[in-house]
């Protein structure tokens, strides 16, 4: 389990990666687009990641932008791992929500994902997780009773949130493409009307 960590980064960089090239402050803003509780992810960090999935043959690079950026592209082995990714649901377990969001969040906005299916695959698991929770109750040597409660709260929050995404993914198709527009490198520019202190 990721923990919301690198791991989770990792795969989230590749499926994007399956949607075309991209270079790696592109690759970021790409990231924080499709799943904004990685806000905090630096290009640098971005950087990193990425040279490790090119020592592990996932990622390759040769190509570079018209301002000589280098472009990295998904192998065949960096394509099976985006589906593998896909079709194994995280863990249920309030340590993985960060991973959760990025399965769900950047797994659907791939326009080939079966997000109905991927949802289904993580409502068993939650559900499945406060059945867990509810055997416990009746021995209260098992856990602390605080501790079950907050637990069983958790999947509750997850399962009603599967369940307005369901809802929304419903009304709103939410497969997004690459973004054609640059980001900006650089201080951002500031609008007309901004006094400077």
């Amino acid at each position: 389990m990721s923990n919301g960590g690198v791991m989770a980064v990792k795969d989230g960089i590749l499926a994007i990666l399956s949607l075309g090239p991209g270079y790696g402050l592109a690759l970021r803003d790409e990231l924080v687009t499709r799943a904004p509780h990685r806000v905090g992810l630096n290009v640098g960090q971005v950087y990193s990641t990425i040279d490790r999935l090119g020592r592990s043959g996932l990622v390759a690079s040769g190509s570079t932008t018209d301002d000589n950026l280098p472009l990295y592209t998904l192998t065949a082995s960096g394509a099976d791992a985006v589906d593998r990714w896909l079709a194994v649901p995280v863990a249920p377990d309030p340590r993985s929500w960060a991973d959760l969001l990025d399965q769900i969040l950047i797994g659907s906005s791939l326009p080939a994902t079966d997000w109905a299916g991927l949802l289904n695959r993580h409502e068993r698991g939650w559900r499945s997780y406060v059945a867990d929770f509810k055997d416990a109750d009746a021995d209260p040597a098992v856990r602390p009773r605080v501790t079950r409660s907050a637990s069983r709260l958790w999947a509750q929050a997850a399962l009603a949130w599967l369940d307005e995404t369901r809802e929304a993914f419903t009304t709103t198709d939410p497969a997004l493409p690459l973004r054609g527009s640059r980001p900006q490198r650089g201080r951002r520019p500031q609008p007309p009307d901004a006094t400077v202190a």
